[in-house]
């Protein structure tokens, strides 16, 4: 395999990356170095072989240079956490960039595209979900990356594309959740909201063989396809197993979610138009209020995937990875 990954110098990206890079294979990414992390990320990625390309999927001739002599494309590339921006950034990333690579990738002849979506274009779902379950995005990062997943199964009669939907993810080399091991660790953490709420997240290692599954099965092609982790946790428990992973009892308190909710509305309202990022939104609320109960099954009869870390071991993993970091 031969194969470009979009976002490669990002957490997911970066990981998928060195996995190939281990098997021999030929890894180009593009990607830009934005974060000390995604400057980091490229030194390593450049010194185990792989190929950079800096720059974005919205920019024609570097898409065109990134698509050269490659077999398969997988686009993890996406505006997501911005919330200082306006919505057009979020269409001109996730779904014209989108565009501009698939179009470039059928003119090179590539022979597979994955595209990594989100479990957020569900919106706030009413049940346990699977591909079939009714999507209703209620952000603009779930709109734009739904619209996204539209515009691949549209190409799907001129190159072979595969859409994932991935959850939570965490494990080495992420930054994401590193403010909530630092914070569990030093005393400082507390609950909002009763902390029951579900998640449903996979460890990084394993969205890794789930997403090269997914370049490699031709039962996947032209297929949605749903990655969830070993098992659904609540807050509570995801807590309680960074706490244990960090060597700290669990603060078993918690306040109330609504006035969080109220001061995130309005700094959102107040902050973002003037183009600053807030300190705190209602998607970063998500955490402590949407609840996700995933099912695998498609993945393991199409993928043979079959989840192996679960949270209380990929806590554990993780928190070893930031010490030897230095970051706890």
């Amino acid at each position: 395999m031969r194969a470009l990954i979009t976002g490669g110098t990002g957490f997911i990206g970066s990981r998928l990356a060195a996995r190939l890079l281990e098997e021999g294979e030929f890894v180009r990414i593009l990607g830009q170095v934005n974060t000390p992390a995604e400057a980091e990320n490229r030194e390593r990625l450049e010194e185990g072989g792989a190929e950079v390309v800096l720059g974005s999927v919205t920019n024609d001739v570097v898409v065109g240079r990134a698509v050269r002599e490659v077999d398969a494309i997988f686009h993890l590339a996406a505006a997501q956490h911005e919330m200082n921006v306006p919505d057009e950034h979020f269409w001109n990333v996730n779904v014209r960039g989108t565009e501009n690579l698939l179009a470039a990738a059928v003119g090179a002849g590539v022979r597979r595209f994955v595209h990594g979506s989100t479990i957020g274009v569900y919106g706030v779902p009413a049940g346990p979900l699977d591909e079939e379950s009714p999507t209703r995005p209620d952000n603009i990062y779930g709109t734009t990356k739904l619209a996204g997943e539209e515009r691949v199964l549209a190409f799907g009669d001129q190159i072979p594309v595969v859409v994932v939907r991935i959850p939570e993810v965490y494990g080495p080399g992420d930054r994401r959740l590193l403010k909530l091991f630092r914070s569990i660790e030093s005393g400082r953490f507390f609950l909002i909201g009763r902390g029951e709420n579900l998640h449903h997240p996979i460890f990084v290692d394993d969205l890794v063989e789930g997403i090269m599954a997914a370049a490699r099965s031709p039962d996947a092609v032209g297929e949605i396809i749903l990655l969830a982790g070993k098992e659904p946790v609540t807050t509570f428990e995801m807590t309680r197993a960074i706490a244990h992973a960090v060597g700290r009892e669990p603060r078993r308190w918690h306040a109330p979610l609504l006035p969080f909710v109220a001061a995130a509305t309005v700094f959102e309202l107040s902050l973002r138009p003037l183009g600053v990022q807030p300190p705190l939104h209602r998607r970063r609320l998500d955490f402590f209020r949407k609840s996700h109960r995933l099912s695998a099954d498609k993945a393991r009869q199409q993928l043979g995937f079959e989840p192996r870390v679960d949270f209380e071991e990929g806590a554990r993993r993780t928190a070893e990875w930031y010490r030897v970091a230095g970051l706890l």
